[in-house]
């Protein structure tokens, strides 16, 4: 694979963005791979992403911020570029259930995933074997009532110490601490088993069952202090009956799961969502 720049871009919208960042680039002799824009008209707020070939640009990333940072100011933007070649650190919360962890081990393992796995850190121990067979470091963090402080503490010394960039939440079932969720705002990414905002919070398969629901889903989202209330990256469903059972949803619903929680993480890992506000702008290879 081609090694690029990716520019993501969020500012105030007006006439002329598309032109100038566009025209800079061809300035330098870039070579713009891909390119995707989006103006969201309610909030008059627009929305860039390009995947520049970094060879040529001479592969000279700070040279590219350097240059950019005038147009950055001029325009009023948010903005960041990142190499493609210097993969984000991925930090894996994990619990007893090992569908999602397993999945997002092997898509890495067949590197089908463009991050890299910096640890596993889970509150039971039950997941340690399979986190080694594939060579990553294996955390047991336990959390009680009575720890909490303390454990949260000690795990975010560890994503630190990793320099992991992105928690991921892998069926962790604890909620985190709103100083964690502050402090990686963004970077906290969650699988919830149910098509949010439905069955928010515990049992959300029960729920559905006792609601006599057609569809169940699952829901990959950035963490923040309001519980299952974040910002949604992805979102997929399975048609289900009056016939099945709570077992059957729950079957049903981990292969549902496991595909939207690594797409989410795929497209924030490439870099392709922004945030405004609740909501997201998810532009799709």
């Amino acid at each position: 694979m081609n090694r690029v720049f990716r520019l993501v871009i969020s500012c105030p919208d007006r006439n002329g963005i598309v032109a100038r960042v566009s025209g800079f680039i061809a300035q330098l002799g870039g070579s713009i791979v891909e390119a995707n824009h989006h103006t969201d008209s309610e909030n008059q707020w627009f929305f860039m992403r390009y995947e520049i070939l970094a060879s040529s640009l001479g592969n000279d990333l700070e040279g590219f911020k350097t240059q950019f940072s005038a147009i950055a100011t001029e325009f009023n933007m948010q903005w960041q570029v990142n190499d493609s070649a210097s993969p984000k650190k991925i930090a894996l919360f994990a619990s007893k259930e090992s569908h999602c962890l397993a999945d997002l081990l092997y898509r890495w393992h067949e590197q089908d995933l463009p991050g890299q796995v910096a640890c596993v850190i889970a509150n039971h121990e039950d997941l340690r074997s399979m986190a080694e067979w594939y060579g990553v470091p294996f955390h047991y963090v336990p959390v009680t009532p009575d720890t909490k402080p303390a454990a949260f503490a000690e795990a975010e010394k560890i994503v630190a110490d990793y320099q992991a960039e992105v928690i991921v939440l892998a069926r962790y079932m604890q909620i985190l601490p709103p100083n964690l969720c502050a402090d990686y705002a963004g970077r906290v990414i969650n699988i919830h088993h149910s098509f949010l905002p439905s069955f928010v919070g515990a049992k959300p398969y029960h729920q559905a069952f006792e609601r006599g629901v057609k569809l169940i889903g699952a829901t990959c989202h950035y963490v923040t202090e309001e519980l299952d209330a974040g910002p949604i990256i992805e979102q997929d469903v399975v048609r289900v009956s009056h016939s099945q059972t709570v077992e059957d949803l729950k079957r049903l619903g981990r292969d549902v799961e496991k595909n939207v929680l690594s797409k989410g993480l795929r497209a924030h890992l490439e870099d392709r969502v922004l945030i405004l506000g609740n909501k997201t702008v998810v532009f799709n290879a």
